[in-house]
């Protein structure tokens, strides 16, 4: 679990291909030696594992799955990335959940300068709408941003100096592409709900069901 403050950018130095996935290199200012194989780092949005460590250098493996669903498949070599490490239980949560669990991909669409800021307009996936709300949180490409402007397919987020210098935001430009995960809470509320309402619906209709077969059991023994 992460909560969406990129602690520095790495650099992509090796892409091998692997079965049916990618091994990714990276190098990052990350304390390496506090690292240990296995952990959790979330990199542009999506949460990989530690599979080799070398001085300054990480490595990670990248399921079909993720390639999928992200852009990491589109990294090249040279290429910088968002870097996170995951959270202990006693670290503030300055942004918001980020589980590394991407749900899909969206663009950027324009860039506005205002004041000393920026205003991103990205579009994302008409299904993944749903989970964004007015001055609610979203992660693209694993920064922890606040949404305004919801539309269907599109949503505005302001970003400040600090951000847009510490991440990749100001390497990005209208077209690129980017990695969006949803806040999981409207997703843990939908599934609830749904789950709620097709239980007192199943209940009625079961019920309608259960009196239409005794109706008929009494017609048959009528006529029987």
């Amino acid at each position: 679990m992460f909560s969406g403050i990129i602690e520095t950018t790495g650099t992509i130095t090796k892409i091998d291909s692997i079965a049916e996935g990618v091994r990714l290199r990276l190098r990052t200012n990350l304390p390496t030696q506090e690292i240990s194989l296995g952990e959790s780092i979330c990199t542009n949005g999506a949460c990989l594992t530690v599979t080799a460590i070398e001085a300054d250098q990480l490595g990670f493996d990248v399921s079909a799955e993720s390639l999928r669903r992200t852009t990491l498949g589109e990294l090249q070599v040279g290429d910088r990335v968002n870097l996170e490490r995951s959270l202990r239980l006693e670290d503030r949560l300055s942004g918001h959940l980020v589980w590394g669990h991407v749900d899909g991909v969206g663009r950027v669409t324009s860039i506005r300068p205002e004041a000393d800021s920026f205003l991103y307009t990205f579009t994302l996936p008409a299904e993944l709408s749903r989970y964004l709300v007015e001055k609610g949180s979203v992660a693209v490409d694993g920064i922890s941003l606040t949404v305004f402007d919801c539309q269907p397919t599109a949503f505005t987020c302001a970003i400040i100096p600090h951000t847009h210098t510490v991440t990749t935001l100001h390497q990005r430009k209208p077209g690129d592409r980017v990695n969006i995960e949803g806040d999981m809470q409207g997703k843990y509320i939908e599934k609830f709900v749904q789950d709620v309402l097709e239980g007192m619906l199943a209940a009625p209709l079961q019920s309608i069901r259960d009196e239409v077969a005794a109706l008929r059991q009494q017609i048959e023994q009528k006529d029987g």
